[in-house]
């Protein structure tokens, strides 16, 4: 089966969007003023965007629904997955894309991190199982130049970022999924400076295949001895097969036990590894000992950013095809309108639907719009000094569980809404909405689910460094308030956000009394809502903000889209009028001293 055998959308992202938001939100381009980016300017951020939404268009989405359609399976010991994914691999790599990210030391292009998201955002929608492989190996990659030895810079970086050798994170076990204090993978130190490696991991995304020739694990274990919990975790490098001295590759037992068959996203395998079965399994520490996690949370920070721009990303496509079906599909007539022998209408017509098309749109680009900022603080925190260094990193670090979160739930929403377009259609294989909505699936749960990121949000982040962070958001959020009180069409949702920011804090300063009187569980026991709430009014901070570009270019730049810029303020008032009133909901159950669920029985839900 090829795609022509199932509707799609005429296109899977809005590229003058991306436009907007890296060069009228985000002035991204400047970047290239920071001596570390330099060489970065407008003229190589088109041509790079050019180029893989070209490769996107030739390579990805083509085989979109082949790769769902057949699925890896674990044949003689290795996992065989679509063809196509070689080629992805090696173009990739000759693009250096894989390295588009690392240091010019080791052979990278120092680009811009906000670019370098732009263009996963759209190699994405096109096909999110199509570069997963790519994307793992960037940041297994960034792993090893941050914190390894240089001489395995030389063993494994020219090969990983050549799209020859693949990188994964090998986290998960048995017994710890999200608990990562719970890993008992152990290693054990020889007298050549290795380790010998024993244990499992399950759930690790393409963790082997037939798509390169050899696949280098970043694995979480325990030397014998350490300490219990996550002080006593360290990070090795274990490549499924050794290096000999002479440069060839031998096993080094590590087996692919099974595949997983998934529900979505079903074109990158999920394996379930076996390590040192025979004993003869060998790792290369990265760093030092029992300081694993605190490496691993660079890869796993970068790739909670990842996991929302997919989420985005998919929901992007499904937009897309729901809106080609919605201008196509005639049903019914305007509601106002009795007489049946007129003809059928459109049904983008009815106001539900454009009610569903807004949402789809407004949530897509407003979290397209969050990514790039969240990648630009990144960038920022890399070429700054100082204090203002500390507001870029405590910007992002308030912003990341947000930014994984928010587009990732919504997502479920979002596709979902797209099903409904389609109506009946819509649940069947003939068209790819279902496909879209079981790709996205698993966002909520990679890398953390949403329950674990409240909990970061509320149990830490918004009272880090004595609250800082959530002061600088609150300064940048102001800014655009301030701005957005001068125009006529957006004053009214200046004043609404601004007066639910004030509720924001007075509810922190409510929560952490409940920390003091009632203990850290009722403290913590909504803390997935608390994380909505600052979603949506994270969101309503960044449609502000594009309003207040739209509204400046419309005024002023007679070169300025205008169309464009009125789906900018339609999408901001669809925002204001449909989205943030949900926060009076969460508001209120966030006060409540009903502690439902800290003080039930559990045995009452049998």
């Amino acid at each position: 089966m090829n795609n022509n055998s199932v509707f799609l959308g005429d296109k899977f992202y809005n590229r003058e969007h991306v436009n907007f938001v890296l060069f009228d939100v985000l002035h991204a381009e400047k970047l290239a003023e920071h001596e570390y980016f330099s060489g970065h300017d407008k003229d190589t951020i088109d041509l790079y965007l050019n180029s893989i939404d070209q490769f996107a268009k030739e390579y990805l989405f083509p085989h979109l629904v082949e790769m769902d359609r057949k699925q890896p399976e674990l044949i003689d010991g290795r996992i065989r997955v679509h063809p196509v994914h070689k080629d992805i691999m090696r173009i990739s790599g000759e693009n250096g894309w894989i390295s588009i990210l690392a240091s010019k030391e080791v052979g990278g292009m120092q680009m811009p991190s906000t670019i370098a998201t732009a263009g996963s955002f759209i190699l994405a929608a096109a096909n999110y199982s199509g570069v997963v492989f790519a994307g793992l190996t960037m940041g297994a990659a960034h792993l090893i130049e941050s914190f390894a030895d240089k001489k395995y810079h030389d063993i494994y970086l020219q090969k990983m970022f050549a799209g020859e050798w693949q990188g994964t994170m090998a986290l998960t076990e048995p017994g710890a999924g999200s608990s990562l204090s719970d890993v008992v993978s152990t290693a054990e130190k020889q007298e050549d400076g290795s380790y010998k490696i024993s244990g499992q991991k399950i759930f690790i995304s393409c963790g082997d295949s037939d798509v390169v020739d050899n696949v280098v694990h970043l694995l979480l274990a325990r030397v014998k001895g350490a300490p219990a919990g996550i002080k006593g975790i360290s990070m090795f490098i274990v490549p499924r097969e050794r290096i000999s001295d002479d440069g060839s590759l031998t096993d080094n037992d590590v087996i692919s036990a099974g595949v997983y068959h998934k529900m979505g996203y079903k074109g990158a395998p999920i394996a379930h590894l076996i390590f040192g079965e025979n004993d003869n399994c060998l790792g290369w520490l990265v760093g030092e000992e029992n300081k694993g996690l605190s490496y691993m949370f660079q890869m796993m920070n970068e790739a909670r950013i990842s996991v929302g721009l997919h989420a985005a990303s998919i929901s992007s496509a499904a937009y897309y095809a729901s809106l080609k079906y919605a201008n196509e599909r005639l049903q019914g007539r305007n509601i106002a309108e009795k007489a049946p022998e007129k003809p059928q209408v459109p049904i983008i017509n009815h106001a539900d639907v454009k009610r569903m098309l807004l949402f789809q749109k407004t949530f897509v680009e407003g979290s397209v719009c969050l990514e790039l900022q969240c990648s630009y603080y990144a960038d920022m925190e890399r070429v700054s000094e100082g204090e203002e260094k500390e507001r870029y990193n405590l910007l992002l670090e308030l912003l990341t569980p947000v930014a994984k979160s928010y587009p990732a739930e919504m997502s479920n929403l979002s596709t979902s809404t797209a099903i409904q377009i389609f109506g009946g259609y819509g649940f069947t294989k003939d068209f790819i909405a279902e496909q879209y909505y079981r790709e996205t699936r698993i966002h909520t749960i990679h890398e953390g689910t949403t329950a674990m990121h409240g909990l970061d949000l509320l149990g830490r982040k918004v009272m880090m460094k004595n609250g800082k962070a959530v002061m600088y958001l609150m300064q940048e959020v102001m800014k655009d308030i301030t701005s957005a009180k001068q125009n006529e069409n957006t004053k009214v949702h200046a004043s609404s956000l601004e007066k639910k920011l004030m509720q924001l804090q007075e509810l922190s300063m409510h929560l952490m009394g409940v920390a003091q009187k009632e203990g850290v569980e009722a403290y913590l026991s909504d803390a997935t809502l608390y994380l909505e709430l600052f979603g949506i009014l994270v969101l309503g901070w960044l449609w502000l903000k594009m309003a207040n570009i739209a509204n400046n270019k419309s005024a002023n730049d007679d070169s300025a889209n205008k169309e464009f810029m009125k789906t900018k303020l339609l999408c901001c008032n669809y925002f204001f009028e449909y989205e943030l009133p949900k926060a009076e909901g969460l508001l209120t159950r966030l006060k409540s001293t009903n502690r439902v669920t800290v003080n039930m029985d559990s045995t009452l839900i049998d």
